[in-house]
């Protein structure tokens, strides 16, 4: 547990949505650091978390920075998406207008390995391009946000996996909605690739374990993996670990006590 008189001067808001960002919440509890947990509200049902929560946007940046001066907020932790991009960069102009500090913990990436076929793309719009002119089984595992980009090649049959059932109609013409929430085993991604006789991947180069398992179902069988290239975002420093975040925590709250 962080214990000194530091402490008491740090506030931090968690920008979270991961598994890592949860794990993190559980250690910044145990250690009483004074903490909010904020979700985006993308979810219907997210998982509780042992903070104090708040859910929605801010209003971009400025909205942040507002939030960040009303909360008293000292220190943002991001550990959203490594797609969702548009918070992360809000995240740095925010604090940087502040004053207040900033770190990410920030998932590495997957690596291909012997045997995968792995076409890297740059964006959605270039994933859309990388899929063949022929009909084919699509599993787009990309989740709902950039969805209506694939309606450009309607010929393709898609399934798609969300947390939540779709509140509107798909922007596709032939789709197939699996709702489940990760994370996924090897042995349920095996299945779901062969029951519905997939022929490619689409994926973002999320990182992490909980959504690996259908890259490794991918290679048994087979099946080309199209991989979204994570968005670039502005210099910010970054830990890979709940441990290193916790630590910059530390530090922070020693220099305040002396």
């Amino acid at each position: 547990m962080i214990v000194n008189q530091g402490l008491a001067m740090i506030r931090v808001l968690l920008l979270g949505g991961t598994s890592e960002a949860s794990a993190l919440a559980h250690e910044l509890a145990g250690a009483g650091v004074d903490a909010v947990f904020s979700y985006a509200g993308r979810t219907a049902v997210p998982v509780a978390q042992p903070l104090p929560t708040r859910v929605g946007g801010f209003g971009g940046a400025g909205g942040l920075a507002d939030y960040i001066r009303a909360s008293r907020i000292t220190h943002v932790v991001d550990a959203t998406h490594p797609f969702a991009a548009q918070i992360s960069r809000n995240a740095v102009d925010a604090c940087l207008a502040t004053g207040a500090a900033l770190c990410a913990l920030v998932r590495p990436e997957w690596v291909a390995g012997p045997g995968d076929d792995w076409r890297h793309v740059a964006d959605t719009d270039a994933a859309v391009a990388a899929l063949p002119d022929d009909p084919a089984w699509v599993f787009l595992a990309i989740g709902k946000q950039t969805l209506a980009a694939f309606a450009a090649k309607p010929q393709h049959h898609y399934l798609l996996r969300l947390v939540d059932p779709p509140r509107a109609p798909l922007p596709l013409p032939d789709a197939t909605v699996v709702i489940a929430r990760g994370p996924f085993a090897l042995a349920d991604d095996l299945a779901l690739l062969q029951s519905y006789a997939i022929t490619y991947v689409v994926a973002k180069n999320a990182g992490g374990a909980g959504a690996e398992s259908k890259l490794k179902a991918a290679l048994i069988q087979q099946i080309p993996v199209i991989l979204i290239d994570r968005p670039r975002l502005p210099p910010r420093q970054t830990f890979g670990s709940a441990k290193g975040v916790m630590d910059w925590i530390a530090l922070h709250s020693t220099r305040l006590g002396l």
